[in-house]
C-alpha cells in the first residue's frame, strides 16, 4: 500500500474517531447520574477496556516486552490525558472542555520546536499566537483573568498538554501495533482515574443503579476505549501530531451541537469567538504541512 493511501486511511479513521468522541460525554454524565460520581465512572469504563483488551495484549506480549520504556510511557501518557479529558466533562461545559482540548496543535508545535528541534514556519508561529489569543478570549469571557474557572477546564488544559507530549512520543518512539498500544493506553487511563477518584468523590457503596450502568460501562469501555481508540492508535503513528489534532476537530462540532441540543449548554459570544480562533489556529498550523507535501 502506498504511503499516500496509508495517510488517507489514517486521516479518515482519525476524523471518524473525533466525531465519535464528540458524543462520549453522554455515557460519562449518565454514569455520574446513576451513582458513579466523579472519576469512578471513568475508572469503571477504563477497567472494562483493559479486561477486553487483555487477551489481545497477551497474544502480542512479545511486542510489549521488547518495546522501549519511552514508547510504553508515551502511550500510557496518552491514556492519562484522555482520563483527565473524560473526567473533565463532569466539571465543565462540554463545548468549552472540547475546545480547550483542541489547543493541542499549539502545544505540539511548541514541543516539536523547543524539545525536538523541528523547524517552525511563520504560519505555524502565527498559529501559536492566534491559538493562545483564542484561549485568552475563551477563559476571560466572563470579565475575569483569562484562567480556567472550573476543575473541568483545568483538567482538560493539562490533559491537552500531556496529549501533545504523548502523541509526539508515540510518533517518534512507538512501534506497538494497535492492540497492545490500546491496552497500554487504557491501562494508563485506568491508573490515572484510580489515583484521582478518591479525591473527587467517595467510593460508591450504595445507590448505584447497576442495571442502567453496566450497559453504559460496557459500551464505553469496548466501543470508545477499545475499538475507536485502537483505530486512533493505528493512525497516530502514521500522522504528524499536529495533523491528528486538526482531524480530531470533528469532535468539536459533534460535541458542541449535541451539548446544545441535549444539555442546553451554549457558549457566550466571546467564548465562541475564542473557540473560532483556536480552530483557526489549528487550520493555520496544518496548512504548511500540506504545502510541504505537495512538491514531494
Amino acid at each position: 500500500m502506498s504511503e499516500a493511501r496509508v495517510t488517507l486511511i489514517a486521516s479518515a479513521i482519525t476524523l471518524i474517531t473525533g466525531a465519535l468522541w464528540g458524543l462520549y460525554w453522554l455515557p460519562v454524565r449518565a454514569l455520574d447520574g446513576h451513582g458513579l460520581a466523579g472519576a469512578w465512572g471513568t475508572v469503571a469504563i477504563t477497567l472494562v477496556a483493559c479486561v477486553a483488551l487483555a487477551p489481545i495484549a497477551w497474544t502480542k506480549r512479545y511486542e510489549l516486552a521488547t518495546a522501549t520504556p519511552a514508547a510504553l510511557i508515551s502511550v500510557a501518557l496518552g491514556g492519562a490525558a484522555f482520563a483527565l479529558y473524560s473526567i473533565g466533562f463532569l466539571y465543565g461545559r462540554v463545548a468549552l472542555v472540547i475546545l480547550l482540548w483542541f489547543l493541542t496543535p499549539v502545544w505540539s508545535v511548541l514541543i516539536g520546536r523547543f524539545v525536538l528541534g523541528w523547524p517552525v514556519s511563520r504560519l505555524r508561529l502565527a498559529a501559536i499566537v492566534i491559538g493562545l489569543a483564542g484561549l485568552g478570549l475563551m477563559l476571560g469571557a466572563s470579565g475575569g483573568l483569562p484562567l480556567p474557572s472550573s476543575l473541568g477546564e483545568w483538567m482538560t488544559l493539562v490533559g491537552g498538554v500531556i496529549w501533545s507530549v504523548a502523541t509526539t512520543g508515540m510518533r517518534t518512539r512507538s512501534t506497538l501495533s494497535p492492540g497492545p498500544a490500546t491496552f497500554v493506553f487504557a491501562l494508563g487511563a485506568a491508573l490515572t482515574a484510580l489515583c484521582l477518584a478518591p479525591f473527587l468523590a467517595p467510593l460508591p457503596s450504595s445507590g448505584v443503579d447497576w442495571a442502567a450502568s453496566v450497559g453504559l460501562i460496557g459500551a464505553a469501555g469496548v466501543f470508545w476505549w477499545g475499538a475507536a481508540t485502537a483505530g486512533l492508535m493505528w493512525a497516530t503513528v502514521r500522522l504528524e501530531p499536529a495533523r491528528i489534532g486538526i482531524l480530531l476537530m470533528s469532535e468539536v462540532l459533534v460535541g458542541a451541537v449535541s451539548a446544545a441540543l441535549i444539555a442546553g449548554e451554549r457558549l457566550a459570544a466571546l467564548e465562541i469567538a475564542g473557540g473560532a480562533l483556536v480552530l483557526g489556529a489549528g487550520l493555520l498550523e496544518v496548512w504548511p504541512a500540506r504545502a510541504t507535501q505537495r512538491p514531494a
